[in-house]
């Protein structure tokens, strides 16, 4: 499938699949998305603490990246967990520039060291923050009990229905911890009813710009 670098409302960049009119991130704004769903509405509900976290569409980076400058903020040591089938290429992640669009350019290093780790092994990226990027389809996570936030962020159920259905909020479910949390940018009626009926407890919130609302899960 075609694909080309856009750049999005708040000027930061995304990759856009154009036989799918889908983007890895919101068109209205790659970083405010990322910021609101995954950082202020999941990882905020945490604060000095240890938090394993796993993302559903590592994708280009950009949300392991930021919560990797947010935990400094709020002394949270993070063990985070990306799954991703298809992974995006070195070129790729070159044109989004997203140190650039962070305005954080003593983090160069540490953002190269995110996409040049290895695959399917545990990363030390700094002392507080571990990484491992597993190469998995979706459907063949098992983990149980393992995480305590789960930031949702496959393409859209539009163009992939199958990773929206109760078999893989059942998974989510699993993978969490009691009082854990799932949070997405989706806010579909037929989300939302996947996700009540494996077992959490699903609130609509605000959502980022150009969307009325989003999800977030709680597991009691």
């Amino acid at each position: 499938m075609e694909r080309e670098i856009i750049t999005t409302g708040d000027g930061s960049k995304t990759i856009q699949l154009k036989g799918w009119n889908e983007q890895y991130h919101s068109k209205h704004g790659a970083i405010q998305e990322a910021y609101h769903v995954f950082i202020t509405n999941g990882l905020y509900l945490f604060e000095k603490t240890d938090v394993a976290i796993l993302e559903i569409g590592f994708g280009t980076g950009l949300n392991a990246f930021i919560t990797f400058l947010e935990s400094k903020k709020n002394e949270l040591n993070i063990d985070y967990t990306g799954v991703e089938a298809f992974p995006v290429s070195a070129e790729e992640i070159h044109q989004l520039a997203y140190v650039d669009a962070l305005a954080v350019p003593e983090m160069d290093t540490v953002f190269k060291k995110f996409h040049d780790s290895e695959w399917n092994k545990e990363v030390v990226i700094a002392p507080h923050f571990h990484l491992q990027k597993q190469r998995l389809d979706f459907r063949d996570i098992k983990a149980k009990n393992l995480f305590n936030l789960i930031y949702f962020d496959a393409f859209g159920a539009r163009v992939q229905p199958e990773l929206w259905t109760v078999s893989i909020f059942g998974k989510m479910f699993d993978a969490l911890k009691s009082n854990g949390y799932l949070v997405t940018y989706a806010a579909k009626g037929s989300v939302r009813r996947a996700m009540q009926e494996v077992g959490f407890q699903v609130e609509r919130l605000p959502g980022p710009p150009g969307k009325r609302e989003m999800l977030r899960g709680f597991k009691p």
